[in-house]
């Protein structure tokens, strides 16, 4: 499943309201995945579960910092973070990686 969260913390491109931004990507991009309220995703007041995703998958150089919009991160079945992924990293180049976490999920028995 896919989780966008919108951040305004990038060039100020995120700020409306939260169903401003959902309807936006929606009409501009076909977005049709759940959009989750704005949050921040660096500084003091970033949001939990980012602080918790920066810590489990640095970026370059070991930096935690987001640098921009749309980086993403991979989760396994179990929760676990796989991998995290550059602004710049198309959803199709995460294809590979995406299969092989769905191959590595444990069967149901």
């Amino acid at each position: 499943m896919i989780l966008g969260f919108p951040c305004n913390q990038f060039g100020q491109q995120d700020k409306g309201s939260n169903a401003e931004i959902a309807s936006f990507c929606q009409r501009n991009y076909g977005v049709d995945f759940p959009m989750m309220s704005k949050v921040d995703v660096n500084g003091a007041h970033a949001h939990p579960l980012f602080t918790w995703l920066k810590a489990q998958t640095p970026g370059i150089l070991g930096t935690e910092m987001i640098k921009w919009n749309f980086t993403k991160f991979l989760l396994g079945c179990d929760g676990r973070v796989l991998q995290r992924f550059a602004p710049r990293d198309t959803p199709q180049s995460l294809t590979p990686a995406i299969e092989a976490a769905l191959q590595a999920r444990p069967t149901e028995a």
